[in-house]
């Protein structure tokens, strides 16, 4: 017996043929993510609909990783296509959200089956643009819907401080004498103390890197 259960090529998966070979496209540039918020799986909160013409209104105030509202807000500053909603959205979060193709492309569909955008093909790319709707809609609505963008670990990227920390460890691990060593592991101790003292937003005593505790 034949197998007819074939795989479903992007145009099928997402009811739309220009869509789906632009997403086909853009999802051998960027690594897998499901857009969001990695921190809101499992649940979406409260005051989330759909909104617009065709939902139930305000959308309430959005979260961190939000697509919808990200790309809302966007398209309010100026007309994007899709790979650039997604540059845009990873630039101003210096990396921190990398939205995905997949996570893009039916979120545009379903805002334009809303009404609130509209796509205009220019070399077989298309150009997404805010209809009167869609304006008025993100108008009366962005005041209370947060910064999508916000994300607490946007900011400067300390993989590369974090490495070059650890390359210098090892250095002293492999060639410094028992006082090198002794005075190296102070230093760590009192860098991950001061790191700690920063997420509870005591920075005054972590820049000052006194480890001594009272008697």
């Amino acid at each position: 017996m034949r197998n007819i259960n074939h795989r479903r090529g992007p145009e099928q998966m997402h009811g739309h043929p220009a869509w789906g070979e632009e997403m086909g496209r853009q999802r051998r540039h960027h690594r897998p993510f499901d857009g969001e918020d990695p921190r809101m799986r499992g649940g979406r909160g409260r005051g989330r609909g759909h909104g617009g013409p065709r939902g139930r209104g305000g959308m309430g105030r959005a979260g961190r990783g939000d697509v919808r509202v990200a790309v809302l807000l966007l398209l309010k500053e100026d007309s994007m296509y899709g790979y650039q909603l997604m540059q845009t959205i990873t630039d101003r979060t210096n990396g921190a959200w990398r939205p995905s193709a997949g996570a893009i492309y039916p979120k545009l569909q379903q805002l334009e089956d809303e009404g609130l955008v509209q796509t205009t093909a220019e070399g077989g790319r298309k150009l997404v643009t805010l209809t009167d709707a869609g304006r008025e809609f993100v108008e009366q609505n962005a005041e209370s819907w947060g910064d999508p963008f916000a994300f607490a670990g946007s900011g400067p990227d300390l993989r590369g401080p974090l490495h070059d920390l650890h390359g210098a460890a090892r250095q002293v691990q492999m060639s410094g004498t028992a006082e090198q060593l002794a005075a190296a592991e102070k230093v760590l101790t009192d860098a991950r103390r001061a790191l700690y003292l920063i997420l509870a937003g005591d920075e005054q005593d972590a820049g000052t890197g006194d480890t001594t505790t009272e008697s």
